[in-house]
């Protein structure tokens, strides 16, 4: 798998490199700065970028925009976002596209190699994982709309752990019902958000963004 990083602290990018390589995969650049990373990103078209929100030259979102508009030019470019900060825009402007092959970590914790790895993994496969801790701060300050206030509670916890990128498997290992469960309160939660026919993957992204949204 090719590797885009774009990271400014030099240990954690050199970290970066070093994890993903002892577990096979290419980093064809490692990037520190938004403009670079942006080229980097369009020209070598990774399996996956991997990003830090804040960049040079302003240390603002520049790793945001060149993500964002790397997936304007290149549709679909998955990218993990690695982040301090949980910021619910940033989320919102990462998911907009309702491509999906996003992910959103924070920082402090990523203490599992293997476990990131995984999340990167996800995000190349076209997959929307969202650390936990960043679902959960969202989810506390939403101002919910009435389509996700009609949903039960047990819809709710199967649409967080959705947008923790967890399969149906993991959703009825977690919640302790069937796999057969899950599937009927996704399909509710799709029924009641009223999202157009599409493929099950988008309709569950669309899903994601209309919980992390509000």
């Amino acid at each position: 798998m090719r590797v885009v990083i774009g990271e400014d602290q030099f240990l954690l990018r050199d970290g970066l490199v070093r994890l993903l390589e002892a577990h096979g995969m290419t980093i064809v650049a490692a990037l520190d700065n938004g403009p670079d990373l942006l080229n980097a990103l369009v020209t070598e078209k990774p399996d996956v970028g991997v990003v830090d929100i804040r960049l040079p030259p302003s240390f603002t979102d520049e790793g945001l925009r060149a993500a964002i508009e790397a997936r304007r030019q290149v549709p679909g470019l998955p990218v993990l976002v690695l982040s301090q900060y949980v910021e619910r825009l940033y989320v919102n402007e990462l998911l907009a596209d309702g491509a999906g092959a996003v992910g959103y970590q924070l920082k402090d914790r990523v203490l599992d190699g293997d476990h990131f790895v995984d999340v990167l993994r996800g995000v190349a496969a076209g997959n929307t994982m969202m650390d936990p801790e960043v679902v959960s701060r969202l989810f506390t300050h939403n101002t919910r709309d009435r389509a996700l206030e009609s949903l039960t509670p047990r819809e709710n916890d199967v649409l967080r752990l959705i947008a923790e990128g967890r399969s149906n498997s993991n959703i009825a290992a977690e919640l302790y019902v069937t796999e057969k469960a899950v599937s009927k309160h996704i399909n509710n939660i799709l029924a009641k958000l009223q999202l157009p026919v599409s493929d099950d993957s988008n309709r569950r992204v669309q899903a994601v963004l209309a919980y992390l949204r509000h």
